[in-house]
């Protein structure tokens, strides 16, 4: 912080050295071109839009981010999965994201692509989604709008009109094609004096009433709302988050869904109920 009664004295002293410090810019050092950041974490259930794609077990994830000063940015996610669905090979989803962030009024209009990749698994699983989010800040509350749209692609077709067709392995309608929409808002409110942010998320899916080729659907009823609440306790570059996620996904509305909609695909239990994530995250 500047020192005013160091500066009064300076400008009675020598006037011109004062004058010559006034027009110099605080920090000549401009900012870099180029930022490298990431993150690791280790997580008691992978959750993707309401439904857990681990099968309600721990999941190991991590991805990487690099920046330009412009805004344009690349990077990429990873997580081990489990449960529903047919996905093979290494039983991983692999997220490669680009897009750009730009100044737009008090906030940041990002406009990006995430593709999502299932590395060795099933044929025609992989599948393209745009989106675009505005963030803005008031005082400690920072708040988040954003849409995701995933044109018509074969990946999120409606393949398997049932569950007992996914298992039985007889397709619907092979070929298929569909597109998704998703829209979410978030809310993350930083509590005066702690290292402690609370979170809230709210979203809601359209797309194929049905299961895609791999057994498994971006919104596998069709339409649905899912929700969380939570907070983050950061220290230096360890968070610990603990939320409660769920969505309006019932077990009769996941009915002719199973066995494939299921934990452990055996039919009974509910991989988009009510349930307590807890994660612990390094970022770097």
């Amino acid at each position: 912080m500047k020192s005013y009664s160091a500066v009064v004295a300076a400008a009675v002293l020598a006037l011109p050295v004062a004058a010559q410090a006034q027009s110099a810019p605080a920090d000549p050092t401009p900012p870099p071109a180029i930022t490298v950041s990431g993150s690791t974490s280790i997580a008691t259930d992978y959750r993707f839009r309401g439904v857990s794609q681990s099968d309600r077990e721990m999941a190991v994830q991590g991805g990487i981010t690099v920046a330009h000063r412009s805004g344009v940015y690349i990077g990429s996610w990873a997580s081990n999965l489990a449960g529903w669905g047919t996905f093979g090979g290494a039983n991983m989803e692999l997220d490669l994201i680009g897009g750009v962030k730009l100044p737009l009024a008090n906030g940041t209009l990002d406009l990006g692509l995430t593709w999502y990749l299932y590395p060795g698994g099933a044929d025609k699983t992989d599948f393209a989604e745009p989106y675009a989010r505005l963030t803005g800040t008031a005082g400690p509350t920072t708040l988040t709008a954003g849409i995701a749209y995933a044109p018509r692609q074969q990946a999120i077709g409606k393949w398997y009109a049932t569950g007992a067709d996914a298992a039985a392995g007889v397709y619907t309608d092979p070929g298929a094609k569909d597109d998704n929409l998703y829209l979410w808002g978030d809310g993350a409110l930083g509590i005066a004096s702690t290292p402690i942010t609370a979170k809230a998320h709210i979203g809601h899916g359209w797309g194929q009433d049905g299961l895609g080729p791999n057994a498994t659907a971006v919104t596998p009823t069709g339409s649905y709302w899912d929700w969380s609440l939570g907070a983050d306790v950061t220290v230096r570059n360890l968070t610990v988050n603990v939320s409660y996620a769920d969505t309006d996904i019932s077990n009769g509305d996941a009915t002719y869904l199973r066995p494939s909609f299921s934990k452990g695909q055996d039919g009974t239990g509910n991989i988009a109920g009510g349930t307590v994530v807890v994660a612990l995250t390094a970022a770097f």
